[in-house]
Parts: structure tokens; sequence; C-alpha cells
């Protein structure tokens, strides 16, 4: 008896079947999934990002920053991200419906970035930390990014309010101050709009004890 064409379908209905659970079925769960409201507070969440950050994205996927910072919380008992107080919640499928494509990340060569911009919200602790990252993080390996910055002279006025406020090895020579090239504000509008303490059906965060 020839058994060729039964062993064939085998291989097409477990191929297919592998197809359907892996591809299809996800697809249909993950795919339709909208931001949430809470009912309470009004506050959806995910939103797509404003101008200047999603700006700032593309800027921070063209310098690779995606290959040494991850963009995952993962739920305790998975590891220790929540106690290091990367986030305070696990991320979930939901945080990055609008994100193309996803930062998820593989290796923590630095800290995790998801909640970035509620642990460190200010604009001079971002300018700092890439104009030179021993500014705020003694013996970070991180590379500077000076090269989106720009010296100018200081006005006949003065300092001026938008220069980076660097001191001892860092600061400029006198009469000379750092500012900010556009690039540098589009990047940290989108290191600033990271923020995940927004609870979700799926992810809710945890109780104050």
């Amino acid at each position: 008896m020839n058994y060729g064409p039964l062993l064939f379908l085998g291989i097409l209905f477990t191929l297919a079947s592998s197809w359907f659970g892996l591809v299809v079925m996800p697809n249909q769960q993950l795919g339709s999934l909208q931001p949430n409201m809470d009912t309470n507070t009004g506050v959806v969440f995910p939103q797509p990002l404003p101008g200047e950050a999603a700006q700032g994205r593309e800027l921070y996927r063209s310098l690779g920053c995606n290959y040494c910072h991850t963009q995952q919380v993962r739920r305790e008992g998975f590891g220790s991200d929540i106690a290091r107080g990367w986030g305070k919640r696990g991320s979930v499928a939901r945080d990055y419906i609008y994100d193309r494509p996803v930062f998820l990340g593989s290796s923590r060569t630095g800290p995790d970035l998801t909640n970035i911009g509620e642990r460190q919200p200010s604009y001079e602790w971002h300018y700092s930390h890439l104009y030179n990252p021993q500014t705020t993080s003694k013996g970070s390996i991180m590379p500077p990014y000076a090269f989106l910055f720009e010296l100018r002279r200081v006005g006949p006025d003065g300092p001026s309010t938008n220069a980076v406020k660097l001191g001892g090895e860092f600061a400029p020579e006198p009469g000379w101050e750092v500012h900010p090239k556009p690039e540098a504000k589009q990047l940290v509008e989108y290191l600033r709009s990271l923020r995940s303490s927004v609870a979700l059906p799926e992810a809710p965060l945890p109780k104050l004890e």
C-alpha cells in the first residue's frame, strides 16, 4: 500500500495547525487591542506620540539605543525589574499597540527605559546625561552624544536659560555654553514620553501596603 499521500496530508495538517496556532490565533487575540480608558479618571492609555517625541523615537532607533536598553518590564516572579524600580507593573501587549517597531530589546547593558519618563522627568538631567553620561552616572559605559549639542558664545546679556548646566571637568571654556540641537530636544521628548505607571485591566498596579 502506498502511504505517500497519507504522509503528505499528515505533514500538511501538522504545518497548517502550527501556523494557525502560532500566527492566526495570536493575531486575532492581540491585533484587535485598543487603548484602555479608565472609567474613574478618564485617562486613555496608551496614546500616540506627539510630534517631537515621534521624531525622537526615530532618532532613538537610528542611534541604536535599543541595542543596550530594553523597554519591557518583567512581572514579579520572572525577574527583579519592578524591585529595581524600572516600572510599577509588568509590560503587556497593549503597551505597544502604537509602536512600529517595538523596542523590546535583547540586552540590558544599561537600565530598562520603559518608565524612564517618570523616573527622570527632568529635562536638565536628560540633556546632561546625553552630553556625557558621566555627569549623572559615574562609571557608566554609555558613550557620550556630544554631537547632539553645540557650543555657543555667551551673549551680552549673560548665560542663556536654554544652555545645559555643566560643572567641573565637563563645563565648557569660559565665555562658552552648551546648547542642545533640535535632535537632542526630540530625543529627550521621546525619553520623557516613556511612562507606564498606568493600570490596565490585564496589568493592574500593585496595591500599596
